[in-house]
């Protein structure tokens, strides 16, 4: 079964979302937050957590290692639904492993983010242990903005966490409803997905014929609400 996580960090959002049984975890980053309205990042993501109790991902800010797990700490502290959010890379492009490994063995659900390939995900498998829950994201959406086929990437990805029972694979940066379909068919264990697409995804069932007649309508409205006339 493909889990799917609402990617959002407004509280409003949060709580309507809540309440959805499609909607099993959230997933927010810095940039979330920030359009969110935040002003502390801490105590907006506490008054996140008041209002969920399903796992939720937040992000570490700091660019360096040493800061990287000191955030992380003090992170998972938060709840015990918190899984911390952690850069495959920092800004200057070097491979976040001694953060990941040491958060890793303090027991500390993790997320590793900004994935892009199956080497990558690899290197992540051999820093961290099969104990302690781990969350894989690799940005399909990204990837296909940039003209690259992000499926072989994933399946390669799915195959090697195959051996870590305490990994999941998560389909991130959704463009459309259809990649819920993708991410099912795949196997990924978690797509994360904002709430317009999460809108779409209730929506699944309609036939052609209804689709057809529904567009059609939409049309029409919108010329008569525009008054057009030739």
């Amino acid at each position: 079964m493909t889990k799917v996580y609402c990617d959002i960090a407004d509280i409003k959002l949060i709580k309507k979302y809540n309440n959805l049984n499609l909607v099993k975890g959230f997933t927010t980053n810095p940039s979330l937050i920030r359009k969110a309205g935040a002003k502390n990042y801490q105590n907006y993501c506490r008054d996140i957590l008041k209002v969920t109790k399903k796992p939720i991902s937040f992000e570490v800010f700091a660019d360096d290692e040493i800061n990287m797990i000191i955030q992380g700490k003090k992170i998972t502290k938060w709840a015990s639904n918190v899984y911390v959010k952690v850069p495959y890379v920092n800004s200057k492009g070097k491979f976040m492993g001694k953060v990941i490994k040491e958060l890793n063995k303090k027991k500390i659900k993790l997320n590793i983010t900004s994935i892009y390939t199956s080497e990558q995900t690899k290197k992540v498998l051999k820093n961290i242990n099969k104990k302690n829950k781990v969350i894989i994201s690799i940005f399909a959406g990204r990837m296909a903005d940039a003209g690259k086929d992000p499926i072989p990437e994933i399946k390669k990805s799915i195959e090697l966490a195959k051996k870590f029972k305490n990994v999941e694979i998560l389909w991130a940066s959704t463009r459309e409803a259809y990649n819920y379909t993708q991410a099912k068919q795949l196997g990924c264990n978690i797509i994360t997905v904002p709430p317009a697409i999460i809108e779409n995804i209730r929506k699944f069932g309609n036939t052609f014929s209804q689709l057809t007649i529904s567009t059609v309508k939409a049309f029409l409205s919108d010329s008569k609400k525009s008054k057009f006339s030739l």
